[in-house]
């Protein structure tokens, strides 16, 4: 009996590293290492906290990349397991005196032999399903990526209010001084102040909010990287770049389907699945088993024998159930690989708008807003020297200037995490956008 096996529509091959032997590249073999001690420390010598090294030290030391390398490599020993052939078996029987006038005994030797075709098909489901496996490294590598980003830009939000708190704090005392002096002069009430001094109670309240902050994202910090919650990490930089433009969505979307690991997964799932229906396929033919005997009970001329047995397939049945149950399996993984497509074409879409959307907030406030709110300050200040507005004005630019200076760094930071998720949907770093003619 003949079945036929169609071939998958429109599977585009992913192109994580893939290969056709169980064993991959070497940036998956992760070396299982002991927990990183604290004096241990990549960055003792930096001035800064680098981001590029921080997600570097991340994949090396968190236990959850080595956890999925090593079911990886345990699925690539599969292989060998499925094309070798069964061991030879032997036997050897002894008959006693009075089966024959001097006794006798018999040796035999015997080696299975699948129908041609088999191992291989076997070992190519093996292989494949290694690849599925190597595709969750990638998946673990790129999370670990998305989170040692977002908490490192959460750690350069938390320092960034915390100079924007001690900057303002500084500007709040030099008003104190010209409130207290016109005072002095009877040119303001006590009421002036007394204002200032609750605006820098109130900077100290923030202030502790913004310590907890940095301390809560210092502690992720060092839990992804596999130590002690509260070691110290070098400062963020003063400044990060918010660029210009962005890759068009087409290109992100190409990358996408030929970076993310898990479609190179479900893809390597399929190569199983169409080898698995070839592999039943093949059951309607019978395996072999070569027979070499020597049997001294036998007539001299025919002590040695050499033969072969084989199954005879009559469990038609039987046989067109399994090449029925892997056919369903393979248009299910098919189906998952379309579905798949599908989810990572709106992952990429979705993220590309916040993505943009960010970018426009934090150009926005770089480009007008805290250019607008400094410029207003500047002006209030002069003109409650002058006498010209009361202090309660003067507060409200103080207020003003500090509120967006913040949100200000938070747009930046915003912009950031967006990109990180965006190059987890993308499947790794955003490719270059052209540069203009």
């Amino acid at each position: 009996m003949q079945t036929s096996i169609r071939p998958v529509p429109d599977v585009r091959r992913v192109s994580y590293d893939s290969e056709q032997s169980p064993a991959g590249p070497d940036r998956d073999r992760i070396e299982p290492s002991p927990a990183a001690a604290d004096g241990d420390d990549p960055f003792a010598q930096a001035t800064e906290l680098p981001l590029d090294q921080l997600v570097a030290e991340v994949e090396r030391r968190n236990p959850s990349l080595q956890a999925v390398s090593e079911a990886w490599r345990a699925a690539a020993q599969r292989y060998p397991q499925m094309v070798s052939l069964e061991d030879p078996m032997f036997d050897w029987m002894i008959a006693p005196r009075g089966v024959g006038p001097e006794g006798g005994w018999m040796i035999e030797a015997s080696q299975k032999l699948p129908w041609a075709g088999k191992r291989r098909l076997r070992g190519s489901i093996a292989t494949a399903e290694a690849d599925a496996a190597r595709g969750d490294i990638g998946d673990t590598r790129l999370m670990l990526a998305e989170a040692a980003k977002m908490a490192y830009f959460d750690y350069y939000l938390a320092r960034r209010q915390l100079q924007v708190n001690a900057d303002t704090m500084q500007l709040v005392r030099q008003l104190r001084e010209i409130a207290k002096s016109k005072y002095e002069a009877s040119q303001a009430t006590e009421q002036d102040v007394l204002q200032a001094d609750v605006e820098l109670a109130d900077l100290e309240g923030r202030r502790a909010e913004f310590v907890r902050d940095e301390r809560v994202v210092t502690a992720r910090i060092n839990t992804l990287l596999h130590r002690s919650a509260d070691h110290r990490l070098p400062p963020p930089p003063e400044q990060v770049r918010v660029p210009d433009s962005l890759p068009p969505r087409e290109t992100l979307q190409e990358v996408a389907v030929q970076s993310r690991p898990d479609l190179y997964s479900v893809a390597a799932r399929i190569r199983a699945d169409e080898a698995a229906v070839a592999l039943a396929c093949r059951e309607y033919y019978p395996d072999v088993e070569i027979v070499g005997k020597y049997d001294t009970l036998m007539p001299p001329d025919m002590q040695a024998q050499v033969g072969m047995r084989l199954n005879v397939p009559l469990q038609q049945a039987r046989r067109q159930a399994a090449v029925q149950e892997a056919q369903a399996r393979l248009s299910q993984q098919r189906a998952e690989y379309a579905n798949r497509r599908d989810q990572v074409a709106f992952e990429v879409q979705a993220a590309m708008v916040r993505v943009s959307e960010a970018q426009k907030v934090a150009r926005l406030y770089t480009a007008r807003i805290l250019p607008a709110a400094e410029q207003n300050l500047k002006s209030a200040r002069a003109n409650y020297v002058a006498g010209k507005v009361d202090f309660l004005r003067l507060v409200d630019a103080e207020r003003q200037i500090n509120t967006e200076r913040e949100r200000s760094f938070q747009a930046i930071a915003k912009y950031h995490r967006r990109a990180a998720e965006l190059e987890r949907a993308v499947g790794g770093p955003l490719p270059e956008p052209a540069a203009s003619p």
